[in-house]
């Protein structure tokens, strides 16, 4: 059945090789919407549900109505929109103050977070010997100490937005192929202004400032962590965007938003917490426009992985934490919850060149790692209050696992799928 799905050529794009590390402000000119200067830079049998291929693809060239945003090109370099990318250092020192200025019961209920990421939500007997009845509401909680934390830590690198991108282009940083990674996902939902779009885990809203200085578009994001939604609202304010974030967990159902809000949705690595993606998926049609594009870019188990080997499987509970990953969820399970939801799947791919992320994952790793090193020298001559070295000992645990899984095709958490809300015939 995969053949049915659309897999344009290969067609990557290139960004010039120099890593720009975020000089990029919100201007007076981002509260028009669109508008930027770029020069700152299985389907439903059983038999086949574990055993749909895997396509590896580079997203295709901009639609037209975003060419004016990424035609620009030098020698061949496509140029991306960083007009609304935080200043680093800036973003390190409020990160790095509020991990400092941590209470013992923050770090305390941080690190027992991590105890939701040895169950599975497929595992429902498990879970109610572990939490009780109401495990649901305690994994809820679970995940809101984790982000309270986990954000600020991934600020004080390259993945502020909480995730690692797609292996876009070779050349550029983690925070270029994160910027490429957002442009084709609104070429593939086709963004243009004026559209009102639905963000599922929202972050701190970054990726939605990219999408409306880039497409002019109003997102609302939903996020299950406070803290996150409220550095959401301080910085898309401070753009002049009227983008609208929401406090809300996506487990639980129905969704806040009226039947037919949204004309697209989008959501990066968010569904690794989501319980019941076939009923999150008719939640999200519900409140989509008939012919709104739908595109979830997201963590699977691919066809490689083997529960029954015992390598695999120890990979896997080391990697879990550090995605933080409650379900595992497959290519071929994602598409039948899509299919079931009443979506039609048009694309199922890897967008990452070569379909791996390893690279990137890799100089993350690299970063953090060598932060780590610095902390314990400061926490050893007593500079440093000693939770910086508990909070980074757990955050750089299992870094290498996750790049050997990634090498080995067992697991991404890039696996892209584009769908469709069918419009109704006469």
């Amino acid at each position: 059945m995969a053949a049915a799905v659309s897999h344009p050529p290969n067609t990557h794009a290139t960004v010039a090789p120099a890593i720009d590390t975020g000089t990029g402000t919100c201007t007076g000119n981002s509260a028009l919407p669109g508008h930027h200067d770029s020069s700152d830079s299985s389907r439903t049998s059983d038999a086949s549900v574990e055993k749909v291929p895997v396509q590896l693809s580079s997203p295709p060239l901009q639609s037209s109505s975003l060419s004016a945003k990424s035609s620009k090109r030098d020698h061949g370099r496509q140029e991306v929109d960083r007009s609304v990318s935080p200043k680093r250092w800036k973003t390190f020192i409020k990160a790095f103050k509020h991990i400092h200025d941590l209470t013992p019961k923050e770090v305390d209920d941080y690190m027992a977070s991590y105890e939701i990421y040895n169950l599975d939500w497929a595992d429902q007997d498990e879970m109610i010997a572990a939490f009780g009845p109401n495990y649901q509401q305690r994994v809820g909680d679970s995940l809101k100490a984790y982000y309270s934390v986990i954000n600020h830590l991934c600020s004080l690198g390259d993945v502020e937005k909480m995730y690692i991108p797609p292996l876009m282009d070779k050349k550029a940083s983690v925070l270029d192929n994160q910027l490429l990674n957002e442009e084709s996902i609104a070429a593939e939902v086709g963004l243009k202004p004026g559209m009102k779009v639905l963000d599922l885990g929202c972050g701190r809203g970054r990726v939605a400032a990219h999408m409306t200085s880039f497409s002019g578009v109003e997102v609302t994001g939903l996020n299950i962590d406070e803290n996150q939604v409220a550095q959401a609202r301080e910085f898309n304010q401070e753009c002049g965007f009227r983008n609208e974030f929401v406090v809300h967990d996506q487990n639980d159902l129905p969704l806040p938003f009226a039947d037919a809000s949204f004309d697209a949705f989008y959501e990066i690595q968010a569904l690794s917490l989501c319980k019941d993606p076939s009923a999150l998926f008719k939640e999200i049609y519900r409140v989509l426009k008939p012919g709104a594009k739908f595109l979830l870019l997201d963590w699977v188990s691919l066809p490689a992985y083997n529960p029954d080997d015992p390598k695999h499987a120890g990979l896997m509970r080391r990697v879990k934490p550090l995605i933080g990953a409650v379900g595992t969820p497959t290519p071929a399970s994602f598409e039948k919850a899509l299919v079931d939801a009443g979506f039609a799947v048009t694309r199922s791919d890897i967008p990452s060149i070569d379909g791996l992320q390893a690279p990137l994952i890799d100089k993350v790793d690299i970063y953090f790692r060598s932060i780590r090193r610095l902390i314990h020298g400061l926490v050893k001559v007593r500079a440093l209050p000693l939770h910086f070295k508990t909070l980074f000992d757990r955050l750089c645990l299992d870094g290498q696992a996750f790049v050997e899984m990634d090498n080995m095709r067992l697991i991404t958490t890039t696996y892209r799928f584009v769908a469709e809300k069918p419009t109704p015939t006469a």
